[in-house]
């Protein structure tokens, strides 16, 4: 079992209480090691809010709860303002604890009525088939152990959807020869198959014969994608091949890792998916998440019916 996330706490009875709500989160719901560190920098967050007006957990009344909202999104000298978004996450991992220590110790939930601002509706951004090839063809001329690995990451990314840590987390051994798919471990353990395209097997082909053994400095190495030392590639590392190649193929967007999954998600629609199907894929729990995907293409929809319908603009 992973370790928990370290907690800077000045109660060690509070500091106890969230330990075991982390505890809970992960084995009763299997959240992975990044979002139980978000929960308790979080809660840390929480509880310096609470210090600062000499009350503790058992204190909390509907108001305290709402000023503390308000204190998120107007920020002071030592936290910046935080987003909608963001305000709405932090306010969620504080009612997920209240309803735990509810639960665990009796009593009512203060938070139980206390909502978190919805944020505005955000469309993910994709990018364009070509901007894709560009991208994938500025990785590097293959002469390189570097450039093959790159362009493998790339193409895998973009043909499987897969988020980057879940690339980054795989071994070796977990790549199955000859290579038809990949088995990825997504958000809660929650395993998914996923089909690998004919450019991505080709790239990950010269990558394990080429790359990956002049990459390799010890032979104990389980890493899939490994760096020029010869250990398992980071998730920066990863973020800065994708915008290292972005920006070398003249696109001036700002691109990450993510970029490259919503692009996949995207083309599939457009290219006429089944959104069960692209759910499955991206392993979304809710279909409902996948959806945000069918405005990106009903607005290409709406650009090209008004660009090229010859009643569709007001003649000068």
């Amino acid at each position: 079992m992973s370790p928990m996330p370290p907690i800077s706490m000045t109660s060690s009875s509070e500091s106890l209480d969230i330990t075991l709500y982390l505890d809970h989160l992960l084995v009763e719901r299997g959240l992975s090691q990044n979002t139980l560190s978000a929960y308790a920098r979080d809660l840390g967050r929480y509880l310096e809010f609470l210090n600062s007006r000499s009350k503790d957990f058992t204190q909390v009344n509907e108001n305290d709860l709402a000023d503390f909202l308000t204190f998120l999104r107007n920020g002071n000298a030592e936290h910046v303002a935080l987003s909608a978004t963001s305000a709405a996450r932090t306010l969620i991992a504080v009612r997920g604890f209240h309803k735990f220590m509810a639960r665990e110790n009796g009593g009512l939930d203060p938070a139980q009525t206390v909502k978190p601002p919805t944020p505005g509706r955000r469309l993910p951004k994709a990018l364009s088939v070509n901007q894709i090839e560009l991208i994938i063809a500025s990785t590097g001329d293959g002469s390189t152990a570097k450039s093959l690995r790159d362009c493998a990451l790339v193409e895998l990314l973009y043909s499987t959807g897969a988020r980057i840590s879940e690339l980054i987390d795989l071994n070796r051994n977990d790549l199955k020869e000859p290579i038809t798919s990949l088995r990825l471990l997504g958000k809660g353990g929650k395993e998914r198959i996923v089909p690998v395209g004919k450019y991505a097997v080709d790239a990950m082909e010269k990558y394990l014969v080429r790359a990956r053994p002049a990459l390799l400095n010890s032979g104990t190495e389980r890493a899939l994608f490994l760096n020029q030392r010869g250990t398992r590639l980071s998730r920066q590392s990863a973020w800065e091949i994708i915008r290292t190649a972005a920006k070398n193929a003249g696109i001036e967007v700002e691109i990450s890792p993510h970029t490259m999954r919503h692009s996949f998600a995207t083309h599939l629609l457009d290219g006429g998916a089944d959104i069960r199907t692209v759910q499955e894929l991206l392993g979304h729990a809710s279909v409902a998440t996948t959806q945000i995907y069918t405005l990106v293409t009903i607005d290409r929809l709406r650009e090209a019916y008004a660009s090229a319908h010859p009643r569709a603009q007001i003649k000068p």
